[in-house]
């Protein structure tokens, strides 16, 4: 049967909580371990040094004065406080001086140093412990309590005497028990500050991502208006409801975009296409020459090439609008751009009896696709010779390039009717939006929401203003040479 995890621990973050825990134990006792044993390796190494210093000190006394200032130096050194272990034994065994009154069976009967701590009795062991060695609860502990453990250099005097000089390993066994009580307390800390953290962060956190997929069920259950819930915290649960919420926003966007794109093109092209299928349907009632079919062939076929150029415009305006275009990006320089399309435009607007200019400017480079900058300038400059043509006065249309703070502003102005309202002018930049005056005029309504997109997608906007008469159409490109 499978190992079921308790509810809290199938939350990613609790599931972190715990392993970094883990880790940290881990490595906690691993790094205490490793200071414990080179502690003790460094206590060991430092205890060998004492002893031997000790030795060679009686050695000379021995030379000196023989067994009777051995012996004298041996109980001197025993009374000392803190005295290392000191023992004079006969050659049986039997002790004769020095500070200790039993020792672990065997160990003087090799010599050098031992091999491994063993424990023995210190003469004049305080009432104290003895008291509390009768008060233990059973022999194993009354042992303990009434034992030492030591290391030691067991040496063989030429005359077969047995000289032990030792030292207490009390000292290493209580830095051990210091440092596993201070493990233990630790890792206790540890445990407790992971649960009160846990406690007041790790349930806020798990409250704020069930705020989001409470959000999330609903956006997809059909509320495109929802969105995930900030805090104002600025953590990464705000960057991400942030970023997520600039998603969706966009989303909605583009579906807005596409509702109207589909309801656009129910309502404005039904009229041609109608018109179209009319018109070949009046054609092939009745009995026409040659020439008739012809000409109603031609219409058609012109027909068919305005829808497809709407079509076109269509689906480059929500190409744009998404910010998808296959086009390449490179250096333009406007006023070249602006010549261009001067140029283009300069026999049109003299047939309209239109003035054409453009004011005289320095090369501006920016970072964008000629053609598309092309395309919506080419709109606009269209629209103005259109609409200035029944202006009072003399028509005109300028065309004039500038840079102001950290924008560049490419306008186009022209001095006929305008459009003095403020609705309609935002208005204009929709799809297939075309006011009241503009009615006369052939077009799709697409030209100024296509340089909007354009504009859109090069970083600026598309500005509206009047010109007192007339109207300016101003391409705003973000100069990222001074912002």
């Amino acid at each position: 049967m499978a190992l079921s995890l308790p509810p809290i621990m199938k939350t990613t973050a609790a599931r972190l909580s715990a392993l970094f825990m883990l880790l940290f134990a881990l490595c906690a006792i691993l790094l205490v371990f490793y200071m414990t044993s080179l502690s003790l390796r460094m206590l060991a190494t430092q205890t060998q040094e004492t002893i031997n210093d000790e030795v060679l000190s009686l050695g000379r006394a021995y030379q000196r004065g023989g067994l009777p200032t051995l012996v004298r130096v041996v109980e001197q050194r025993s009374r000392q406080p803190g005295a290392n272990l000191y023992l004079l034994a006969d050659i049986n065994g039997q002790i004769l001086t020095g500070n200790v009154e039993s020792l672990e069976p065997g160990v003087l009967e090799t010599e050098g140093w031992t091999t491994r701590p063993f424990y023995y009795r210190r003469y004049g062991e305080s009432e104290a412990e003895r008291q509390r060695s009768e008060g233990a609860q059973n022999e194993t502990q009354r042992t303990q309590l009434r034992r030492h453990d030591a290391l030691a250099l067991v040496l063989r005097l030429p005359n077969q005497m047995i000289l032990l000089v030792g030292r207490d390993m009390g000292e290493p066994q209580r830095l051990r028990e210091v440092v596993n009580r201070s493990l233990m307390l630790a890792l206790g800390m540890m445990g407790l500050g992971g649960i009160v953290i846990w406690f007041f962060v790790g349930r806020a956190a798990l409250k704020r991502i069930d705020a989001i997929s409470a959000a999330s069920r609903r956006i997809m259950g059909g509320d495109l208006s929802g969105r995930l819930p900030t805090t104002g915290a600025g953590d990464e649960f705000d960057r991400l409801s942030e970023n997520l919420n600039a998603m969706l926003a966009r989303i909605d966007t583009l579906n807005e975009g596409l509702k109207q794109v589909s309801d656009n093109i129910a309502h404005d092209l039904k009229t041609p296409l109608t018109r179209i299928r009319n018109r070949a349907e009046a054609t092939l009632a009745g009995k026409h020459k040659t020439a008739d079919y012809r000409a109603a062939l031609e219409a058609t076929i012109a027909e068919s090439d305005q829808l497809i150029k709407t079509f076109n415009a269509i689906l480059m305006i929500s190409r744009l609008e998404a910010g998808y275009s296959a086009e390449s990006m490179a250096g333009v320089d406007l006023a070249e751009a602006v010549r261009d399309v001067v140029e283009l435009y300069e026999p049109l607007a003299e047939d309209s009896g239109v003035v054409l200019e453009a004011e005289p400017s320095q090369s501006v480079i920016i970072d964008g696709n000629r053609e598309l900058i092309g395309q919506a300038l080419s709109n606009i400059v269209d629209n103005a010779i259109k609409y200035s043509a029944d202006a009072t006065g003399e028509p005109r249309v300028r065309v004039r390039l500038e840079r102001e703070g950290a924008e560049i502003r490419l306008s186009v102005t022209d001095n006929g009717h305008g459009i003095p309202d403020e609705q309609d002018r935002a208005r204009a930049t929709e799809r297939f939006v075309r006011l009241e005056k503009s009615r006369s005029q052939p077009g799709s309504g697409l030209g100024l929401s296509l340089a909007g997109a354009v504009m859109k997608f090069h970083g600026g906007r598309l500005d509206l203003l009047p010109a007192d008469p007339g109207l300016s159409v101003v391409m705003v490109f973000p100069d990222k040479d001074r912002s």
